[in-house]
């Protein structure tokens, strides 16, 4: 579903991603782990097109994109929302609209970007609010919820563009130690579900548990992949254990 080549990044003088190379499978779930400014959300972004690679080449599904000298053009507004909206992200700041009920979120993107009527956008928004479970709170504002219900939101604000895959940019590392289980709960539904998923997460037990594959990266390239549990449980090289000892997997 993904296929990454020799994918590159740079601001300034700061290389960001070095020549990185990543596959995942239809239905698979690859968790990214490492250090801070390791370029992990780098790289999710560059999945989804929020940052733009300087070299390098990503295929979604059967869409494939060039960068650097001598790459095709990027594609222009309306091409490159229908590609966003088929590479769904959560974020980890929710970015929720405020002005919006938790409904009215949902809504808009099937409204402004699939162009569907209001009335099959609600019917659609509040199935999904319950898939998250929150039909309940449909009608709240953001600044009613808290930050694992707003995450919830956000989730099933991705969902409502019917992504391909699914981007999770450290989605529970703002929220207080009670409410990470709710978020993570629904993660593991979705993969369950079969949805193709890439998570940069600090939760190592659950990305043991959930992920087919986990990269470890650190200084924008990738030092160790493999399954979850051998790089987890018996990593080879020394970067990834020192990274590894410091999480109590329980």
């Amino acid at each position: 579903m993904i296929e990454i080549q020799r994918l590159s990044k740079r601001f300034g003088d700061n290389v960001v991603l070095k020549d990185i190379s990543l596959r995942v499978d239809q239905g698979g779930v690859v968790a990214l782990i490492g250090p801070s400014g390791s370029g992990k959300s780098t790289l999710l972004r560059c999945i989804n097109l929020l940052t733009v690679p300087d070299g390098g080449s990503i295929r979604v599904g059967a869409r494939t994109l060039a960068f650097g000298a001598g790459a095709p053009a990027l594609p222009r507004p309306r091409e490159l929302a229908a590609y966003r909206a088929g590479t769904g992200m959560v974020f980890q700041h929710f970015n929720l609209f405020p002005h919006m009920t938790a409904l009215g979120n949902v809504m808009e993107g099937m409204v402004t970007v699939r162009k569907l009527d209001p009335a099959t956008a609600r019917t659609t928004a509040l199935a999904l609010l319950d898939r998250v479970g929150l039909a309940a709170l449909a009608e709240r504002h953001p600044d009613r919820l808290s930050g694992g219900q707003k995450q919830r939101v956000a989730i099933a604000r991705a969902l409502a563009l019917r992504p391909e895959v699914m981007l999770f940019d450290e989605a529970t590392s703002a929220l207080d130690p009670e409410l990470v289980g709710e978020v993570l709960a629904v993660m593991k539904t979705l993969a369950d579900e079969g949805m193709t998923m890439v998570l940069v997460t600090h939760e190592v037990a659950f990305a043991r548990e959930v992920a087919d594959q986990v990269v470890f990266m650190r200084d924008g390239v990738v030092v160790e992949a493999g399954p979850a549990a051998q790089v987890i449980d018996a990593p080879v090289e020394p970067a990834t254990r020192a990274f590894l000892a410091r999480f109590n997997r329980g």
